[in-house]
């Protein structure tokens, strides 16, 4: 289901506002710098934990006030009437108020597990054109849905990380790291089976969905581990440990891998144009909602800011067929209500934003 009501406390140019979403899709109104995109902002904070649109807190925080409030009642799987609550407080230094069922919360990770997001907005094709952490961000989100182990098995290798850093930075011997690398190499293996094994689910639907989106493209996805699959971690580590001890940092592992994407046998970066990426992007990021739709309990909520940017007509009508059919909670914000009429379905609902102030009709 996802949200069920969600409250916004001086947040943006948003003084308050409280609406009750339906369960399929809200459509969001209204002229730019209105407040629309704010309310996706916002439930975004309440899915993952933090804006993204900036990183500064100090810039979300209504002007004049000292914090911004958020609060939701979300129905966490299908066909399961038990509601969950997140309460939001962040102050414009960042300090972090977190409470999900009344109790206190001291991991803004936890939230990713209780309202699965993914969200397509203007920027998205940056998840193609830029370096290799976003990529790694979107298959990481996938497996932590998936794997109940994955995210203490990848806070253990990120802890592992930074002390096989430190370690090269201080120029000890390798008879000092030797006890971490074992460690870092059993622990970047298992993240790096379960991104394979997700991986290999995963890209038939991507691939089913390119081909719908970018019919004029044959698409090759390919997983790389960050090192050579031939030879085991931990001795690709010690064969590199000079090498890394003049660099400052580990050159091989799990947090090098990334996801190569080519089109027509090139790299799809250089060869789609901005709205072409946008497309390759929307058809991945529905692929992984409508896998976890079909291999769990859970439903993943859609967040589309401006939906009619980069899309003509016609791919519009296709990504709003995709976000019918997949029966998801969806929230849209376009500028006007003619933009989106391939989303205008029985059951759908509407809302207008100006100056900060929001009413349903």
């Amino acid at each position: 289901m996802g949200l069920v009501k969600l409250n916004i406390t001086d947040f943006r140019n948003i003084k308050h506002v409280s609406m009750q979403p339906g369960v399929g899709v809200n459509i969001i109104l209204g002229e730019n710098g209105s407040g629309k995109s704010s309310v996706l902002e916002a439930i975004h904070y309440l899915g993952l934990g933090r804006s993204f649109r900036t990183h500064l807190t100090s810039r979300v925080v209504k002007h004049g006030e000292k914090d911004f409030i958020l609060f939701s009642q979300c129905q966490q799987r299908l066909n399961d009437e038990q509601i969950t609550t997140i309460g939001l407080k962040k102050s414009k230094n960042s300090d972090t108020e977190l409470k999900i069922a009344g109790q206190k919360a001291e991991r803004l990770a936890e939230l990713p597990g209780i309202l699965p997001l993914q969200l397509i907005h203007p920027e998205s094709f940056t998840l193609l054109s830029s370096g290799p952490k976003l990529r790694r961000q979107f298959v990481d989100w996938g497996v932590f849905h998936m794997e109940p182990s994955f995210f203490a098995t990848w806070a253990k290798l990120t802890r592992l990380l930074k002390q096989r850093n430190a370690i090269l930075k201080s120029g000890k011997r390798y008879a000092e790291l030797a006890y971490w690398d074992k460690e870092f190499a059993v622990q970047g293996t298992i993240i790096a089976q379960m991104r394979r094994r997700y991986l290999e689910q995963l890209n038939p639907i991507i691939k089913s969905a390119l081909a719908d989106f970018l019919p004029e493209y044959e698409f090759d996805i390919r997983y790389h581990q960050g090192w050579d699959s031939d030879i085991e971690l931990a001795e690709l580590l010690k064969q590199n440990f000079m090498r890394d001890q003049q660099l400052g940092y580990t050159s091989l592992g799990p947090q090098k891998a990334d996801i190569r994407i080519r089109a027509n046998g090139v790299p799809a970066h250089d060869i789609l144009s901005r709205g072409q990426l946008k497309l390759a992007v929307c058809a991945m990021r529905l692929s992984q909602g409508l896998f976890l739709s079909q291999h769990s309990n859970k439903r993943c909520t859609f967040l589309i800011d401006d939906f009619s940017s980069e899309l003509d007509d016609s791919k519009r009508k296709l990504l709003a067929q995709y976000l019918i059919e997949s029966k998801a909670q969806v929230f849209v914000t376009a500028i006007e209500k003619s933009q989106v009429t391939a989303l205008l379905i029985e059951g759908c609902k509407m809302f207008h934003v100006e100056h900060g102030k929001l009413i349903e009709f």
